[in-house]
């Protein structure tokens, strides 16, 4: 798997990625979780999906696997900011105002949200490389930007499975129940590090010009084990 990042600036460079993230989200947060957002036959595309998204995409044998969406919570297109506080404002009905306890807006603090994995990948390995990919590049892209936070609106099972992956991953206030799939959604926040997997892949990487530092010779790298994932379909956890 590998993973691609980009806005909309040049999402040209790779190909049918973006649309075929849009017709994953469609597939997963229409057809199965039957939310009533912006869509047609083919694709999802809502308000935020802006000249100041960026995106992280996974890609198995060139096809769209996982991606989401982020922009910083100063961003504003529009009539619009940032999903978590056009909800905070009231803007959007079917997000409680409540859910989050203070306005945040801060180029320190990015939101991502449309987080999607494709029920192709069956296995709990695939899961958590794709979930780990799509995240570390979220993390890349607010760090570029000088930004040292993430929040998002998800269900609780995605804060169990980003901890497992090495994300330190808190919840942020209350949680409420989604009327149009059933489940119960709240705040996570986390900073912008990068998970095990990616930290153990850049340990490995740093070696001497000539061959492996002397004092990495007597350094035990155990590993990377991939974490069991949730049952539900991770497709499934994030707005």
């Amino acid at each position: 798997m590998q993973t691609v990042c980009f806005d909309l600036s040049n999402f040209h460079m790779h190909g049918s990625a973006f649309y075929e993230f849009l017709a994953l989200r469609k597939k997963v947060f229409v057809d199965d979780l039957g939310w009533d957002i912006p869509h047609n036959d083919s694709v999802e595309m809502d308000q935020y999906d802006t000249p100041v998204a960026h995106y992280s995409l996974v890609l198995k044998d060139g096809k769209v696997v996982g991606g989401a969406r982020a922009m910083a919570t100063t961003a504003i297109w529009g009539q619009h900011t940032y999903m978590l506080r056009d909800a905070y404002s009231g803007k959007l009905p079917h997000i409680p105002a409540h859910i989050m306890s203070v306005e945040i807006a801060s180029p320190k603090v990015w939101e991502c949200t449309r987080l999607v994995i494709s029920d192709a990948l069956t296995t709990q390995a695939e899961r958590s490389e794709c979930l780990a990919k799509i995240v570390d590049g979220l993390v890349g892209v607010t760090r570029r930007h000088h930004a040292d936070e993430l929040i998002c609106l998800s269900s609780m099972l995605l804060m169990r499975a980003l901890r497992q992956l090495g994300y330190d991953v808190s919840k942020m206030g209350e949680t409420y129940q989604n009327a149009q799939d059933g489940r119960h959604y709240g705040v996570l926040r986390m900073p912008a590090n990068y998970s095990r997997m990616k930290q153990l892949s850049q340990s490995q990487a740093f070696t001497h010009p000539f061959g492996v530092m002397p004092e990495q010779r007597d350094i035990a790298i155990p590993a990377y084990v991939a974490p069991r994932m949730p049952d539900a379909p991770l497709a499934q956890v994030i707005c």
